[in-house]
Protein backbone atom coordinates (compact mmCIF):
# COMPACT_ATOMS: atom_id res chain seq x y z
CA UNK A 1 0.00 0.00 0.00
CA UNK A 2 1.51 3.37 -0.99
CA UNK A 3 2.79 5.51 1.86
CA UNK A 4 3.11 2.65 4.34
CA UNK A 5 6.38 1.08 5.38
CA UNK A 6 6.53 -2.73 5.47
CA UNK A 7 6.61 -2.75 9.28
CA UNK A 8 3.25 -1.04 9.44
CA UNK A 9 1.64 -4.27 8.29
CA UNK A 10 3.11 -6.06 11.30
CA UNK A 11 1.88 -5.81 14.87
CA UNK A 12 2.87 -6.96 18.33
CA UNK A 13 0.20 -7.79 20.90
CA UNK A 14 0.98 -7.78 24.62
CA UNK A 15 -1.12 -9.15 27.45
CA UNK A 16 -0.80 -6.95 30.56
CA UNK A 17 -1.03 -8.90 33.82
CA UNK A 18 2.21 -10.78 34.57
CA UNK A 19 3.30 -10.28 30.95
CA UNK A 20 3.86 -6.55 30.72
CA UNK A 21 3.45 -5.80 34.41
CA UNK A 22 4.29 -7.61 37.63
CA UNK A 23 1.02 -8.83 39.13
CA UNK A 24 -2.57 -8.02 38.26
CA UNK A 25 -3.21 -4.44 37.16
CA UNK A 26 -6.66 -4.45 38.74
CA UNK A 27 -5.09 -5.45 42.07
CA UNK A 28 -2.71 -2.49 41.93
CA UNK A 29 -5.72 -0.31 41.13
CA UNK A 30 -7.45 -1.70 44.23
CA UNK A 31 -4.39 -0.82 46.30
CA UNK A 32 -4.62 2.73 44.98
CA UNK A 33 -8.26 2.88 46.03
CA UNK A 34 -7.29 1.65 49.50
CA UNK A 35 -4.70 4.42 49.78
CA UNK A 36 -7.50 6.91 49.11
CA UNK A 37 -9.78 5.35 51.72
CA UNK A 38 -12.09 4.10 48.98
CA UNK A 39 -11.18 0.53 49.81
CA UNK A 40 -10.65 -0.90 53.29
CA UNK A 41 -7.55 -2.76 54.43
CA UNK A 42 -9.80 -5.72 55.20
CA UNK A 43 -11.09 -5.71 51.61
CA UNK A 44 -7.54 -5.63 50.28
CA UNK A 45 -6.48 -8.52 52.51
CA UNK A 46 -9.48 -10.55 51.38
CA UNK A 47 -8.60 -9.78 47.78
CA UNK A 48 -5.00 -10.90 48.36
CA UNK A 49 -6.26 -14.16 49.85
CA UNK A 50 -8.51 -14.61 46.84
CA UNK A 51 -5.49 -14.23 44.57
CA UNK A 52 -3.73 -17.02 46.44
CA UNK A 53 -6.73 -19.35 46.20
CA UNK A 54 -7.22 -18.81 42.50
CA UNK A 55 -3.49 -19.02 41.69
CA UNK A 56 -3.19 -22.37 43.48
CA UNK A 57 -6.46 -23.66 42.02
CA UNK A 58 -5.57 -22.47 38.53
CA UNK A 59 -9.10 -22.79 37.14
CA UNK A 60 -11.29 -20.27 35.33
CA UNK A 61 -14.63 -22.04 35.19
CA UNK A 62 -17.85 -20.65 33.73
CA UNK A 63 -19.13 -19.66 37.18
CA UNK A 64 -15.98 -17.61 37.73
CA UNK A 65 -16.46 -15.85 34.42
CA UNK A 66 -20.10 -15.08 35.21
CA UNK A 67 -19.16 -13.81 38.66
CA UNK A 68 -16.47 -11.61 37.13
CA UNK A 69 -18.95 -10.09 34.71
CA UNK A 70 -21.55 -9.31 37.37
CA UNK A 71 -19.01 -7.95 39.84
CA UNK A 72 -17.35 -5.72 37.27
CA UNK A 73 -20.70 -4.25 36.27
CA UNK A 74 -21.67 -3.62 39.89
CA UNK A 75 -18.35 -1.85 40.39
CA UNK A 76 -18.79 0.78 37.70
CA UNK A 77 -22.58 1.26 37.56
CA UNK A 78 -23.47 4.89 38.27
CA UNK A 79 -19.85 6.00 38.37
CA UNK A 80 -18.72 8.85 36.12
CA UNK A 81 -16.25 7.86 33.41
CA UNK A 82 -14.12 10.97 33.93
CA UNK A 83 -13.80 10.24 37.65
CA UNK A 84 -12.66 6.67 37.06
CA UNK A 85 -10.16 7.71 34.37
CA UNK A 86 -8.71 10.37 36.68
CA UNK A 87 -8.28 7.78 39.43
CA UNK A 88 -6.68 5.36 36.98
CA UNK A 89 -4.16 7.97 35.84
CA UNK A 90 -3.18 8.89 39.39
CA UNK A 91 -2.84 5.29 40.52
CA UNK A 92 -0.85 4.22 37.47
CA UNK A 93 1.68 6.99 37.99
CA UNK A 94 1.94 6.36 41.73
CA UNK A 95 1.97 2.58 42.06
CA UNK A 96 1.95 0.84 38.69
CA UNK A 97 4.49 2.49 36.39
CA UNK A 98 7.46 1.00 38.25
CA UNK A 99 5.96 -2.49 37.97
CA UNK A 100 6.50 -2.76 34.24
CA UNK A 101 8.92 -5.62 33.57
CA UNK A 102 12.13 -4.16 32.14
CA UNK A 103 12.39 -7.19 29.87
CA UNK A 104 8.92 -6.54 28.48
CA UNK A 105 9.73 -2.86 28.05
CA UNK A 106 12.78 -3.89 26.04
CA UNK A 107 10.66 -6.16 23.83
CA UNK A 108 8.25 -3.30 23.18
CA UNK A 109 11.08 -0.95 22.26
CA UNK A 110 12.48 -3.53 19.84
CA UNK A 111 9.13 -3.70 18.08
CA UNK A 112 8.78 0.07 17.98
CA UNK A 113 12.27 0.47 16.50
CA UNK A 114 11.33 -2.09 13.84
CA UNK A 115 8.29 0.01 12.94
CA UNK A 116 5.78 -2.51 14.29
CA UNK A 117 2.45 -1.33 15.64
CA UNK A 118 2.05 -2.37 19.27
CA UNK A 119 -1.27 -3.04 21.03
CA UNK A 120 -2.20 -4.15 24.52
CA UNK A 121 -4.82 -6.91 24.63
CA UNK A 122 -6.14 -7.46 28.14
CA UNK A 123 -9.15 -8.25 30.31
CA UNK A 124 -8.29 -5.09 32.25
CA UNK A 125 -10.90 -2.31 31.86
CA UNK A 126 -10.12 -0.48 28.64
CA UNK A 127 -9.81 2.86 30.46
CA UNK A 128 -6.89 1.54 32.54
CA UNK A 129 -5.40 -0.29 29.55
CA UNK A 130 -5.51 2.92 27.50
CA UNK A 131 -3.62 4.84 30.18
CA UNK A 132 -0.88 2.20 30.19
CA UNK A 133 -0.83 2.37 26.38
CA UNK A 134 -0.45 6.14 26.36
CA UNK A 135 2.26 6.16 29.01
CA UNK A 136 4.29 3.64 26.98
CA UNK A 137 3.67 5.33 23.63
CA UNK A 138 1.88 2.37 22.02
CA UNK A 139 -0.57 2.22 19.14
CA UNK A 140 -3.69 1.13 20.99
CA UNK A 141 -5.32 -0.95 23.70
CA UNK A 142 -8.03 -3.58 23.56
CA UNK A 143 -9.73 -4.23 26.90
CA UNK A 144 -13.02 -4.96 28.59
CA UNK A 145 -15.53 -2.20 27.76
CA UNK A 146 -18.28 -1.03 30.07
CA UNK A 147 -21.16 0.89 28.50
CA UNK A 148 -21.69 4.53 29.44
CA UNK A 149 -24.46 7.01 28.68
CA UNK A 150 -23.93 10.75 29.12
CA UNK A 151 -20.58 10.03 30.78
CA UNK A 152 -21.98 7.64 33.39
CA UNK A 153 -21.53 3.87 33.43
CA UNK A 154 -24.79 1.98 32.94
CA UNK A 155 -23.85 -1.33 34.52
CA UNK A 156 -23.75 -3.18 31.18
CA UNK A 157 -20.85 -4.45 29.16
CA UNK A 158 -20.31 -3.79 25.48
CA UNK A 159 -19.47 -7.24 24.15
CA UNK A 160 -17.78 -9.90 26.26
CA UNK A 161 -15.02 -9.66 28.82
CA UNK A 162 -11.73 -9.49 26.93
CA UNK A 163 -10.58 -12.94 27.93
CA UNK A 164 -9.56 -16.18 26.23
CA UNK A 165 -11.22 -16.62 22.80
CA UNK A 166 -12.56 -13.03 22.97
CA UNK A 167 -8.98 -11.74 22.68
CA UNK A 168 -8.38 -13.80 19.56
CA UNK A 169 -11.61 -12.57 17.98
CA UNK A 170 -10.77 -8.94 18.80
CA UNK A 171 -7.32 -9.27 17.23
CA UNK A 172 -8.78 -10.81 14.07
CA UNK A 173 -11.21 -7.91 13.77
CA UNK A 174 -8.44 -5.39 14.37
CA UNK A 175 -6.22 -7.04 11.77
CA UNK A 176 -8.96 -6.85 9.17
CA UNK A 177 -9.70 -3.22 9.95
CA UNK A 178 -6.04 -2.12 10.07
CA UNK A 179 -4.81 -4.40 7.26
CA UNK A 180 -2.36 -6.21 9.52
CA UNK A 181 -0.55 -9.37 8.52
CA UNK A 182 -1.08 -11.67 11.50
CA UNK A 183 1.24 -14.31 10.03
CA UNK A 184 4.08 -11.78 10.36
CA UNK A 185 2.92 -10.46 13.73
CA UNK A 186 3.90 -11.33 17.31
CA UNK A 187 2.00 -11.91 20.54
CA UNK A 188 3.13 -12.22 24.16
CA UNK A 189 1.32 -13.74 27.15
CA UNK A 190 1.97 -15.48 30.46
CA UNK A 191 -1.21 -17.55 30.52
CA UNK A 192 -2.37 -20.72 28.79
CA UNK A 193 -5.80 -19.07 28.68
CA UNK A 194 -4.33 -16.90 25.91
CA UNK A 195 -3.47 -19.82 23.63
CA UNK A 196 -6.28 -18.72 21.25
CA UNK A 197 -4.61 -15.30 20.94
CA UNK A 198 -1.13 -16.77 20.57
CA UNK A 199 -2.42 -19.11 17.90
CA UNK A 200 -3.58 -16.18 15.75
CA UNK A 201 -0.07 -14.88 15.05
CA UNK A 202 2.95 -16.27 13.27
CA UNK A 203 5.31 -15.44 16.14
CA UNK A 204 3.82 -16.44 19.53
CA UNK A 205 5.90 -15.86 22.67
CA UNK A 206 5.52 -16.98 26.28
CA UNK A 207 6.47 -14.47 28.98
CA UNK A 208 6.75 -15.60 32.62
CA UNK A 209 4.51 -18.50 31.59
CA UNK A 210 2.32 -20.68 33.75
CA UNK A 211 3.26 -24.35 33.71
CA UNK A 212 0.83 -25.36 30.99
CA UNK A 213 1.89 -22.55 28.66
CA UNK A 214 5.57 -23.27 29.33
CA UNK A 215 5.11 -26.91 28.34
CA UNK A 216 3.14 -25.95 25.24
CA UNK A 217 5.65 -23.29 24.18
CA UNK A 218 8.63 -25.62 24.58
CA UNK A 219 6.86 -28.40 22.72
CA UNK A 220 6.13 -26.07 19.80
CA UNK A 221 9.46 -24.24 19.75
CA UNK A 222 8.10 -20.88 20.87
CA UNK A 223 10.42 -18.36 22.54
CA UNK A 224 10.08 -18.32 26.33
CA UNK A 225 11.01 -15.13 28.19
CA UNK A 226 11.52 -15.42 31.95
CA UNK A 227 11.76 -12.08 33.76
CA UNK A 228 10.97 -13.33 37.26
CA UNK A 229 13.93 -13.65 39.58
CA UNK A 230 12.56 -16.79 41.19
CA UNK A 231 10.34 -18.79 38.90
CA UNK A 232 9.16 -21.05 41.75
CA UNK A 233 7.89 -18.09 43.77
CA UNK A 234 4.14 -17.58 43.75
CA UNK A 235 3.30 -14.70 41.44
CA UNK A 236 1.24 -11.75 42.61
CA UNK A 237 -1.61 -11.98 40.17
CA UNK A 238 -4.55 -14.11 39.22
CA UNK A 239 -6.26 -15.25 36.06
CA UNK A 240 -7.91 -12.15 34.68
CA UNK A 241 -11.50 -13.27 35.12
CA UNK A 242 -10.93 -14.24 38.74
CA UNK A 243 -9.28 -10.90 39.46
CA UNK A 244 -12.26 -9.09 38.00
CA UNK A 245 -14.67 -11.06 40.14
CA UNK A 246 -12.78 -10.48 43.36
CA UNK A 247 -11.94 -6.82 43.00
CA UNK A 248 -15.34 -6.01 41.57
CA UNK A 249 -17.18 -7.51 44.49
CA UNK A 250 -15.09 -5.66 47.03
CA UNK A 251 -15.09 -2.41 45.09
CA UNK A 252 -18.89 -2.17 45.22
CA UNK A 253 -18.70 -1.27 48.89
CA UNK A 254 -15.79 1.06 48.27
CA UNK A 255 -17.67 3.03 45.61
CA UNK A 256 -20.75 3.26 47.81
CA UNK A 257 -18.64 4.58 50.68
CA UNK A 258 -17.07 7.10 48.31
CA UNK A 259 -20.49 8.31 47.11
CA UNK A 260 -21.70 8.79 50.66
Amino acid sequence: MPGRTPGRHRAAFFDVDNTLMRGASIYHFARGLAARDLFTTRDLLRFGWGQLVFRVGGNERREHMDAAREAALAFVAGYRVDDLVELCEEIYDETMSDRIWEGSRALIQRHLRAGDRVWLVTATPVELADIIRRRLGLEGAIGTVAESVDGVYTGRLIGDMMHGPAKAAAVRELAEREELDLSASTAYSDSSNDLPLLGEVGRPNAVNPDDRLRRYALAHGWPVHEFRRHRAALRVGVPAAAAGALVGGFAVGAVRRHRR
